[in-house]
């Protein structure tokens, strides 16, 4: 990205619709599982309420490529590999419920989720997953566009993505970004003194989702 004050990208980042892991709060991570019917209905009765967009980039997962689908029927998705969503091992498809007695669980409670998963991701590691699969967007977004305007870029995502693109870009913890399923964030991508920043960071809430 080249530092020039005219060059901006705006930032359209949204969590993906609603499954049936979600309603059941299990971990949700590598199962490649679709939006449920609510799910789907949820978006479509707000899809006019998004921003516009320029160009639509999504993780290669069902549930994110069905929500750009719905919420961006015009656009073309733009799929980056590296933001499919983080591998929670042992503790995949399980709920507080089920794992409450694990007592590894609780240690990773306790470490504020800082812990790696059992068999399964550290979130250094995820991060920094995430982070290359934004600078592959800022690529393509080159290729496109040749940065020479502001352009708006949605990102249909997953909620640990959201949460590890903010606290890189903007600062904070990692978990000050939770959003609920069709949420997400608007900001502005600018270099400054050389590093890439995001700036005007504002929450997307949709009331009916």
């Amino acid at each position: 990205m080249r530092n020039r004050a005219e060059n901006q990208i705006k930032l359209v980042m949204i969590r993906h619709g609603a499954t049936p892991s979600n309603k059941e709060h299990r971990y949700l991570g590598r199962t490649d599982e679709g939006l449920s019917m609510e799910g789907e209905q949820a978006l479509q009765e707000v899809r006019n309420a998004y921003p516009s967009i320029d160009y639509l980039f999504s993780s290669p997962m069902r549930r994110c490529t069905q929500t750009a689908r719905i919420l961006y029927p015009k656009q073309e998705i733009f799929v980056i590999p590296e933001w499919v969503e983080m591998d929670f091992g042992d503790f995949e498809g399980k709920n507080y419920v089920e794992l409450r007695d694990n007592e590894y669980y609780q240690k990773w409670i306790d470490s504020n989720g800082t812990l790696p998963f059992p068999n399964g991701e550290s979130r250094e590691d995820f991060t920094e997953r995430c982070k290359q699969g934004f600078y592959k967007m800022l690529l393509q977004l080159k290729s496109q566009n040749q940065m020479n305007s502001t352009m708006t870029a949605g990102l249909v995502i997953h909620g640990g993505t959201i949460m590890s693109l903010l606290s890189t870009f903007y600062g904070g913890e990692y978990f000050d970004y939770q959003v609920g399923s069709g949420q997400g964030y608007v900001c502005t991508l600018k270099e400054i003194q050389g590093y890439l920043q995001m700036v005007d960071v504002q929450k997307i809430e949709q009331d009916r989702l």
